[in-house]
């Protein structure tokens, strides 16, 4: 059994919290829940983590509050045509094998038991993409006074367009840039660069903040879209994004990232006279951060004022504090997300997707 297959196993008794970190070190979406004889016991998937996440339930309990206990599974001696047809009408890439004494012998990966013209397709969402390409990228200076954000080099191509690419994999094909800061660079690039895409843009005579740009958007826009900053890449689902957005009748669904963090410090509390209440030794936190990309519903525009600046996050507030519709929130794993808006981040991105 090889190494990839071994790591997609997991005990039972670990933490949810330790099984995100296992499946965002992998390319796959699940994990084979197993005992210490290696007998398959259930599976767990990023969107079983994801609902429990959703149900504002500690990280720190263990995966047997979560997993599924019915795991779809075969024999070693099923036919292979039999397996092919079963994951073909369950939609799955991974298929546990296991032996008479319920050990797990071997995983089915999709490609390895399909062939190149079998190759499974993703599901495709097709609803525009606005890409916020104003801003002038302080957080990468220097860098970002000769060169725009947007094309900041990730390996052979600029940011904007890996995002875009990222997108039209998915089936997206009408891309829509909000233009500021240096934005005939960027047009000028884009002009001169075949794309397999339309690219529209739309151009801010003075910074609008990370909204209020969308307020600029052709009336023609399709009810649904999806928005995001030009400066992060988000390594999910879209199609299951749009699905949670629309399912739960969101005006904006927020795309968030768990994200651990550690404080170095003792971290004080202290009464309202100065004296020590608690002191906690370098505590930890699990938190979900905002990535910068959203669903948005075109109504929400209406809210958008003509006279000053908004940003995403005053946007969100708008919609809840005047009843306007709801916020959702979908999230993804922190190895999901990678940002290039600042030096530290950008250097880790190349690094992760494989660009020295």
């Amino acid at each position: 059994m090889n190494e990839k297959i071994q790591k997609l196993f997991v005990k039972e008794n670990v933490s949810i919290k330790e099984a995100m970190k296992q499946m965002s070190e992998g390319a796959e979406r699940i994990l084979f829940v197993v005992n210490v004889d290696r007998e398959l016991i259930g599976s767990l998937t990023d969107g079983d983590i994801r609902g429990w996440i959703l149900s504002d339930k500690s990280l720190k309990e263990s995966i047997n509050k979560v997993f599924n206990k019915n795991p779809v599974f075969v024999k070693e001696d099923h036919p292979i045509d039999d397996v092919k047809k079963l994951m073909i009408d369950k939609k799955i890439e991974w298929m546990p094998v296991v032996d008479d004494s319920n050990r797990v012998a071997d995983i089915y990966l999709w490609e390895d038991i399909f062939d190149d013209s079998q190759k499974r397709e993703k599901s495709k969402i097709d609803i525009p993409v606005v890409i916020m390409a104003g801003g002038k990228g302080t957080r990468m200076d220097p860098f970002t006074r000769i060169l725009p954000k947007p094309l900041v080099p990730i390996g052979e191509k600029p940011v904007a367009e890996v995002i875009m690419d990222n997108f039209y994999e998915s089936g997206c094909k009408d891309f829509h840039l909000v233009l500021g800061y240096k934005g005939e660079m960027i047009k000028s690039y884009f002009d001169n660069t075949a794309l397999p895409y339309s690219l529209n843009y739309t151009w801010e005579s003075e910074a609008l903040g990370t909204a209020g740009g969308l307020r600029l958007l052709s009336k023609d826009m399709p009810e649904t879209f999806f928005v995001s900053n030009c400066d992060i890449i988000i390594k999910a689902d879209y199609r299951d994004i749009y699905d949670f957005h629309i399912k739960n009748k969101c005006q904006i669904t927020l795309v968030s990232s768990m994200n651990h963090f550690k404080i170095p410090y003792g971290v004080i509390e202290i009464t309202g006279g100065g004296e020590l209440k608690e002191l906690v030794e370098k505590p930890e936190y699990d938190l979900l951060v905002n990535t910068g990309m959203y669903v948005v519903q075109k109504e929400v525009l209406k809210m958008i004022s003509k006279d000053h600046a908004l940003h995403f996050t005053d946007l969100m507030e708008l919609v809840k504090k005047e009843g306007k519709g709801k916020v959702g929130v979908y999230p993804v794993s922190e190895k999901s997300w990678l940002d290039i808006g600042q030096w530290e981040e950008y250097r880790e991105t190349v690094k992760i997707m494989g660009f020295k």
